[in-house]
């Protein structure tokens, strides 16, 4: 049997578009994910605290809002504060290609621009999650 994925999906800030968010969220669930998406306006902490509550293998962060060189980076300074640094942070949104190699270079997962299939982003995170778990489950 195919291990199950689960799967935090997070809009941080101020930016309430989630109409995109939501087709990963339906587009995941889809492909056998396990998906738990948080709403609206979180702050990387209740982001950080949601995903280790509900042991999660990766998180996934939508922006729209321009903040995300500030939020990307806080998200992934709290996972290693926690000790949940093998949480994969992944995301998607207005994000510049220059950005998204900055993001990545500091150790974020995959970033998806505007328009991005679903199926890269399903493949690329069950390519991507197997065998990157080092906590012990809490399920």
């Amino acid at each position: 049997m195919e291990q199950k994925f689960r799967i935090l999906l997070a809009k941080p800030g101020l930016d309430g578009h989630d109409r995109g968010i939501k087709v990963i969220a339906a587009a995941l669930r889809d492909a056998g994910f396990e998906v738990i998406y948080t709403g609206l306006r979180q702050t990387p902490e209740q982001i950080v605290e949601a995903a280790i509550q509900e042991d999660v293998d990766a998180v996934g962060m939508s922006i729209l809002s321009g903040a995300h060189m500030t939020l990307f980076p806080a998200v992934m300074k709290l996972l290693k504060e926690k000790g949940a640094e093998d949480i994969l942070l992944f995301g998607g949104g207005i994000i510049s290609e220059q950005d998204a190699k900055k993001l990545q270079e500091a150790g974020c997962g995959r970033i998806f621009g505007p328009g991005a299939p679903t199926q890269t982003v399903i493949e690329y995170l069950k390519d991507t999650l197997p065998g990157r778990r080092k906590r012990e489950s809490i399920l």
